[in-house]
């Protein structure tokens, strides 16, 4: 698969949709910069920090992974806030598109390892944007409160390298480990995630909606109790 150019990761898709008022809005506010690559920059912390992260609450629904959905829930989880920032850059002009790789999570929760049945994370997403020339990797997933509890170090990113996850936590233990690249992608291939979904996690989605068993729980307070993690 060839992956997106730039000058085709401008206009809004069925999921990463700029054209929603409330994300030109969110992208006219925050994306507030000299050049592209400030204005990504403000961006990115924007969707980090603005919006907790929360893998239980997955919706794989069209509506729940819209970009905009992000915007008025106040949470997402690494593909919808990938989406959010991806959206926020074309909204102002700046090409962006979306990356998927398959990860070792070490660090999750014991009711996420009792569903998921592995510490293996497929299609885990991030941004991809385009400044001076070339391509840049952007994970605006973990908020800084959501690391500070979990002894994570929290993800920077200033537009001239590439922020993804750290293989070690702060005391030193092993965090995040890639294992394949799936790819570069205009939208977030939605099918494939689900159908992958339900053959890797059989019980971590229920019904024909695809929402995540573990979405009435509620993921700081698993996270709290974890060893080693404090309020």
């Amino acid at each position: 698969m060839n992956a997106p150019a730039p000058q085709d990761c401008l206009a809004p898709s069925a999921l990463v949709d700029s054209d929603h008022a409330d994300v030109r809005a969110f992208a006219e506010r925050h994306g507030q910069g000299a050049d592209d690559r400030e204005r990504a920059v403000a961006l990115y912390y924007a969707v980090r920090d603005g919006f907790r992260y929360d893998p239980y609450r997955l919706d794989l629904g069209e509506e729940g992974m819209r970009a905009s959905r992000v915007l008025s829930l106040g949470y997402g989880w690494c593909v919808t806030k990938a989406a959010l920032l991806a959206a926020a850059c074309r909204a102002i002009g700046i090409p962006a598109r979306l990356g998927f790789a398959d990860v070792r999570n070490h660090l999750s929760t014991q009711r996420m390892r009792d569903t998921m049945t592995t510490d293996v994370f497929v299609w885990h997403g991030y941004t991809e944007v385009w400044l001076d020339g070339r391509w840049w990797k952007a994970t605006p997933a973990f908020n800084v409160e959501l690391c500070d509890r979990f002894g994570l170090l929290p993800l920077e990113f200033d537009g001239r390298s590439d922020s993804i996850y750290h293989p070690f936590d702060r005391s030193g233990q092993r965090h995040m480990e890639y294992l394949r690249e799936r790819g570069s992608f205009l939208d977030v291939p939605l099918a494939q995630m689900v159908a992958d979904f339900r053959a890797v996690y059989p019980n971590w989605l229920q019904g024909p909606e695809a929402r995540s068993e573990l979405h009435a729980s509620d993921f700081l307070s698993d996270v709290a109790r974890e060893p080693g993690t404090t309020l």
